[in-house]
C-alpha cells in the first residue's frame, strides 16, 4: 500500500514498458501509468509470460494481419496480477482482487462475445491486449472488468499468467474432443502448449499419453517432468511406435500443438477409427488424403482457437481442485529490465515457458 492506504500508484506517475519493434529486439519506453475509466481496473502486473504467437507474428517481424496486427502497443498478452484501482461502474471485482486477464477484449454484444468467445469477435471494437491495446509487459496495465478472471489463492501469479493463453487454449481443444479414462492421447509438438496439453489430459483421466517433437530438448523436458508414458524424439518412427503400443488400433484422441504438416499428419494417421483430433498449433499447412486418412476411418478434426472466458474461469477452478501448477513448465524467469533476453531465449526454442516476473507477493 502507499502512504494513503491505497494499493494504487501515485497519480501522474510513469513506468517502464516493453515494446516489440519487429526486428528480434525489445524497445523500452517510459510511459504514463494509466487511469481506469468506467468499468475498468488498473492491474499491478505480477507475472507476464511469453507466448509463441508473439514470436511468430510480432517479435521477428510484424507479420500479423487482422486479429494479429500489432499496433505498437505495450507487449504481452499473458498477464496476471492484482487490481489496485477501480474506475466507476465496477460490478464484481474490487481493489485487492487477484486476476488473470483474458487477452482479447471483444465488443461484448456480438454473438461470439455473448457466448464468451471474444477471441472470435469480428467487430472493429475488438482489441487484443499486447497487440491492439497495451498488454502486460509493464508494471501496470489497464483492463476492462469484463476481461478479468478471478485467480484462486492456491494458484500463483505465474500459474495464472499461463492460464491467460496456453493452458486455456489446450483446455478448450481437449474439451472439444473429450478425454476420459478410456482414451490413449497423442500430443504432437512439445513446446509450452504441448506440455500443457499433456498435463491437462492426464488430469482429465487419459489412460495413456504419448508425445512427439523434433526437438531433443523439448522431448527431454517432457521426460524429465514425467508428463507422458512414451516420448518419440527426432529420427524415431512415431507412427509405427504408437501403433505397436496400441496393438495396431491407434489413439482415441490426438492434439497437434506444432502447426507443422508432418506433425498434423501424424496426429491424424495415429488416431484410431472414430478418433477425434484437435488442431491447436497456429500457422503452417497440412496435406492429407481425405478418404484413407479421415472418411473411411470415420475420424473428426476440430479446429480450436484459444478459449472462452467462461471456460477459462472454469479452468482456474479445476487447476486449484486438481492441484496442478502451470508454473512447473516455466524453465526461465526474468525481470522486466531483461525482457530482451527473455524474448530472445523464447525465440530460440531451447526452453520451456519463459516468464517475466515483477512481484509475486
Amino acid at each position: 500500500m502507499n502512504a494513503t492506504g491505497s494499493f494504487a500508484p501515485a497519480a501522474g506517475g510513469t513506468m517502464k514498458a516493453a515494446y516489440l519493434p519487429g526486428n528480434s529486439t525489445v524497445v523500452f519506453k517510459e510511459v504514463a501509468i494509466p487511469e481506469p475509466g468506467h468499468g475498468q481496473a488498473l492491474v499491478r502486473v505480477k507475472a507476464s509470460t511469453i507466448c509463441g504467437s508473439d514470436i511468430r507474428a510480432i517479435y521477428r517481424e510484424h507479420l500479423g494481419k487482422g486479429p494479429e496486427a500489432y499496433q505498437d502497443k505495450i507487449a504481452g498478452h499473458e498477464p496476471a496480477g492484482q487490481i489496485v484501482k477501480c474506475g466507476p461502474g465496477m460490478k464484481r471485482f474490487k481493489e485487492g482482487d487477484r486476476v488473470v486477464v483474458y487477452h482479447i477484449s471483444g465488443c461484448g454484444v456480438c454473438m461470439d462475445c455473448r457466448q464468451g468467445y471474444m477471441i472470435s469477435c469480428t467487430s472493429p471494437h475488438r482489441a487484443a491486449y499486447g497487440w491492439q491495446r497495451d498488454g502486460g509487459m509493464a508494471p501496470y496495465m489497464l483492463v476492462d472488468e469484463k476481461d478479468c478472471v478471478p485467480l484462486p489463492d492456491s494458484l500463483t501469479y505465474v500459474d495464472g499468467a499461463q492460464v491467460a493463453c496456453g493452458f486455456g487454449t489446450v483446455y478448450e481443444g481437449l474439451a472439444k474432443i473429450g478425454v476420459s479414462g478410456t482414451d490413449a492421447v497423442l500430443v504432437t509438438g512439445l513446446g509450452p502448449v504441448g506440455l500443457a496439453a499433456l498435463m491437462l489430459a492426464r488430469a482429465m483421466g487419459a489412460e495413456r499419453l504419448y508425445g512427439t517433437d523434433v526437438s531433443e530438448y523439448r522431448c527431454g523436458l517432457a521426460r524429465e517432468k514425467k508428463l507422458c508414458d512414451r516420448v518419440f524424439g527426432p529420427g524415431e518412427d512415431a507412427l509405427a511406435g504408437i501403433m505397436a503400443l496400441t496393438g495396431g488400433a491407434g489413439v482415441e484422441r490426438a492434439v497437434d500443438c506444432s502447426g507443422h504438416t508432418d506433425a498434423r499428419q501424424l496426429a491424424v494417421r495415429a488416431a484410431a477409427r472414430w478418433g477425434k483430433i484437435a488442431f491447436v498449433g497456429e500457422g503452417g499447412t497440412v496435406e492429407l488424403s481425405p478418404s484413407p486418412d479421415m472418411i473411411h476411418s470415420q475420424k473428426s478434426i476440430y479446429g480450436s482457437w484459444v478459449t472462452s472466458i467462461w471456460r477459462m474461469e472454469e479452468l482456474v477452478g479445476k487447476l486449484a481442485r486438481w492441484d496442478i501448477h502451470p508454473e512447473a513448465l516455466v524453465t526461465h524467469r526474468f525481470a522486466l529490465d531483461d525482457a530482451d533476453e527473455a524474448y530472445r531465449l523464447m525465440a530460440g526454442g531451447q526452453c520451456g515457458k519463459v516468464a517475466v516476473v515483477f512481484d509475486e507477493e
